[in-house]
């Protein structure tokens, strides 16, 4: 990561209420009721060659949990600035909503626009909209905005892996729980990765973040889900698991993992953070799952008085 840009500077605002819709729509005051007028404010940037990430800066306001609002979405521009065989954008929320994280935005032939749109509640002030900072990842295109993939071939013959990660030039690798994923010692950095067990405990008992930089983290995204980025040459830095559940109670976990620059990490408990102190992009890595062992019971003593003994 090499550079920051200045925050994206508020714009005027544009407010338009959405009229009922319907003809007999001003007869029924509950519908008015179910439209809610948004502050909108929608801002065109310009970016030159390279790879960007655009986030919400510290500070900014939190996001109602009820509404969604604030919120921030990055787009192409509309019409013929849009170009889009040159920008490609990838979010980490499936959604497209920023939500406190931030959007990877990939230039290959710049200047490019893109559109960041933020969207609030018609009570809030335009001093309420969240800032924007932009961070400039890298220079050039050192790959292209959809990086070829290999279909997703786990290391042991199976044709659905517990494990998949999208692999630097390589594309997508799995494999089973306890297996390694990835190459150690290749120098070959993973984009992102999911889960998604089938044997011991269900993708609905684990969920997972990975490290994007010294103290930041994606959202934690449940397993089955991908976590990170394809073709955006955006490498993780490591990752943090954690179980969830009556899987919590059956078994405890453990992971370990290796780094473009040579360290190695692990085996690391799980709810931790896997990173190396360099902060060296993620080369490959390792989760094993550990049955707890059942409590013993306690021997009775002897002389005991039995229950319902005459």
């Amino acid at each position: 990561m090499s550079e920051a840009a200045s925050a994206v500077p508020a714009q005027p605002e544009n407010q338009a209420a959405i009229p009922p819709a319907g003809p007999n729509a001003d007869q029924t005051p509950d519908a008015a009721n179910r439209i809610a007028e948004l502050r909108v404010s929608g801002n065109l940037m310009t970016l030159d060659t390279g790879l960007f990430c655009v986030f919400q800066a510290p500070g900014s306001p939190p996001t109602d949990p009820a509404t969604g609002l604030p919120g921030v979405r990055v787009s192409l521009a509309p019409g013929s600035m849009a170009r889009p065989e040159a920008v490609s954008i990838s979010t980490f929320r499936q959604d497209g909503w920023l939500d406190g994280t931030g959007a990877l935005v990939r230039v290959t032939e710049g200047p490019a626009k893109i559109l960041v749109t933020i969207y609030q509640s018609g009570q809030h002030s335009q001093d309420t909209a969240p800032r924007l900072q932009v961070l400039k990842l890298n220079d050039g295109p050192s790959a292209p905005a959809v990086a070829p993939q290999a279909p997703a071939v786990p290391a042991a013959p199976q044709e659905d892996p517990e494990l998949v990660a999208h692999v630097q030039r390589t594309g997508d690798v799995g494999g089973a729980i306890g297996d390694w994923i990835g190459v150690r010692g290749s120098r070959l950095w993973m984009e992102g990765f999911g889960m998604a067990p089938r044997n011991a405990i269900a993708p609905e008992d684990v969920e997972y973040q990975g490290v994007l930089g010294r103290g930041w983290l994606s959202p934690w995204v449940d397993g089955g889900k991908f976590c990170g980025s394809r073709g955006m040459a955006l490498p993780l830095l490591g990752f943090k698991l954690r179980l969830k559940g009556d899987a919590a109670k059956a078994f405890t976990c453990t992971y370990s993992a290796t780094f473009v620059d040579g360290s190695a990490v692990g085996p690391v408990p799980a709810g931790e953070s896997c990173e190396a102190e360099s902060l060296a992009a993620l080369e490959a890595f390792q989760i094993e799952l550990h049955p707890r062992k059942a409590a013993t019971k306690a021997p009775r003593a002897k002389g005991a008085a039995r229950t319902g003994a005459r």
